[in-house]
């Protein structure tokens, strides 16, 4: 094969699979220089609320008698304290889970999103959320990545945009973000591992294309250097 044709096949394979180096190799920059700009969040603020076992009144085999009929088998107990009170947190089938006061017994559902709120509240140091949407399934903002479900979003009101997403299972932040963390987040995700096709088959068959063609064009580029040093 004449050295001019390789050349020129070398050439035009460079160009096309230098443009997803490109991306991938400006999102990564991008992505590292945002992550050190990126402030810390801000300092947990103490709950002040320390569990007082002299406040349980029900222990956990009376507060599993107060379940509803159709709860099933217990999975999981959990004694958690919310709004200064304890509530037992109790799992069967279920991912939600049911609360029972350890104070007198009563069945409340809605101290799931209170707690939420609280672990929300605590991790923003003191600042007021409110609970903006509930998932079940992950999303672009909340990615796979992240694993945990279900989980209450909740959005303090800041100029950042500043939101967080709390597992009440784990009682914990599973992630923080605001609008410019976003913002690189998208970039991110998008360029370097091509989130925009919705389809993971078919994006996992374009990242293995691009990834085999770059390598191809570096394999070409050695080939190359050799065969017509020695002409």
């Amino acid at each position: 094969m004449k050295a001019s044709i390789l050349r020129r096949f070398h050439r035009w394979l460079g160009l096309i699979f230098s443009l997803s180096i490109l991306a991938s190799a400006l999102s990564g920059v991008l992505h590292t220089i945002m992550a050190h700009k990126q402030p810390p969040p801000p300092a947990v603020k103490p709950s002040g609320s320390f569990l007082d076992p002299s406040a349980i009144r029900f222990g956990p085999a009376e507060a599993m008698k107060n379940l509803p009929v159709d709860f099933g088998n217990v999975a999981a107990i959990n004694l958690r304290m919310i709004g200064g009170e304890p509530w037992y947190q109790i799992y069967g089938a279920s991912p939600v889970p049911s609360y029972v006061s350890a104070l007198d017994g009563r069945l409340d559902p809605s101290q799931d999103e209170k707690y939420g709120a609280e672990i929300a509240e605590r991790f923003l140091g003191g600042a007021k959320v409110a609970k903006t949407d509930y998932l079940t399934s992950f999303n672009k903002e909340y990615i796979n990545i992240f694993r945990v479900l279900p989980v209450y979003r909740f959005n303090s009101e800041d100029s950042r945009g500043t939101r967080v997403y709390v597992s009440t299972t784990t009682g914990s932040v599973t992630r923080h973000t605001n609008d410019q963390m976003q913002f690189e987040a998208n970039v991110f995700t998008n360029f370097h591992k091509l989130a925009f096709i919705p389809d993971r088959k078919t994006r996992d068959i374009v990242l293995v294309t691009l990834t085999g063609g770059t390598a191809l064009a570096a394999l070409a580029g050695v080939f190359l250097f050799f065969y017509t040093r020695r002409k």
